[in-house]
């Protein structure tokens, strides 16, 4: 393999409910997962369940957009489906961007022998405005990851196994991340909208496996919390009766409380970055707050009971 000077790697990740009524168990996860034949599925049961699919690879040939400069990218991107806890799935591809030493296209076979690095040919521009590109509003303009993340997680999702009666309503959520190689030292995580996300990594020592691993799990929880805040506010909690709350409720209960375990799997020198995370925004502390809602409500409707 020959090295490139490398500029920026960007993802997408996708996160949703697996179309199932129950949470399928580790064998019917892997028979799930099972995108690219011949290769294993990854799983882990501790300390949750959690299986990831072998990596498949799209080609690509497109413009990508740093702050209005075109610069045109060819080669490959890798996805993946992961699904956890029996019950959440999400679609996530990611690439590097290197510096390409040539303004020509090279044969297939030349690009294939690195997967997951696209390789820039034409125009010109640094790491970070690639990134800012990425990010903004440009990323319409370029390279689609969202469609091959989607393709990656509607491919787990249409597989005639499932029983397609999901536990409750809920929305996708999509996260688009980058990082690039300068002196950026802080990371920024925007809420861009009901369903979008964006998180600008700071410059760290890190593989592209390793990163990608902690923004699948950040996606993860970012997902549950959304879902679990829309619950309580579809639930109407001091207007609705109790029973009625308790029953609106009952699905994060029975599917979501359990999930919460931020970086249980984030590599160890990545730790430090939930650890910002968990400062501010605090997603831990705003979703205890409202786990604590809940087990409330429990408690009030044992106590009316106990009561009549």
């Amino acid at each position: 393999m020959i090295e490139r000077q490398h500029l920026v790697t960007i993802g997408e990740v996708h996160t949703g409910l697996l179309q199932n009524s129950i949470a399928v168990s580790a064998r019917s996860a892997s028979e799930l997962l099972s995108l690219v034949m011949g290769q294993r599925v990854r799983r882990s049961d501790r300390p949750i369940a959690h299986a990831v699919s072998p990596e498949t690879i799209s080609g690509v040939d497109c413009p990508i957009l740093g702050t209005g400069r075109r610069v045109r990218g060819i080669g490959t991107v890798t996805a993946r489906a992961v699904l956890t806890g029996g019950h959440i799935v999400q679609g996530s591809a990611h690439a590097r961007v290197v510096r390409g030493e040539g303004t020509h296209r090279q044969p297939w076979s030349y690009y294939l022998t690195n997967p997951g690095q696209i390789e820039t040919i034409s125009g010109r521009g640094d790491g970070d405005l690639l990134a800012d590109g990425f990010l903004g509003p440009a990323h319409r303009d370029g390279i689609d990851l969202a469609s091959i993340a989607a393709r990656t997680m509607d491919a787990v999702q249409d597989r005639p196994e499932l029983d397609r009666r999901a536990s409750f309503r809920t929305s996708r959520t999509r996260l688009r991340w980058a990082f690039s190689a300068g002196d950026r030292s802080t990371m920024t995580f925007t809420v861009e909208n009901e369903v979008s996300r964006t998180l600008r990594l700071p410059s760290i020592t890190a593989e592209t496996a390793d990163l990608a691993d902690f923004c699948e799990d950040l996606a993860l929880h970012d997902w549950l919390l959304t879902t679990l805040l829309s619950l309580i506010e579809r639930t109407r909690l001091g207007s609705a009766s109790r029973a009625e709350a308790i029953e609106r409720l009952r699905p994060a209960i029975d599917h979501l409380l359990h999930l919460w375990m931020p970086a249980a799997r984030t590599e160890h020198g990545l730790a430090e970055l939930w650890r910002g995370l968990e400062r501010r925004p605090g997603f831990t502390r705003q979703w205890q707050v409202n786990v604590d809602r809940i087990r409330d409500q429990l408690a009030l409707a044992g106590m009316e009971r106990q009561g009549r």
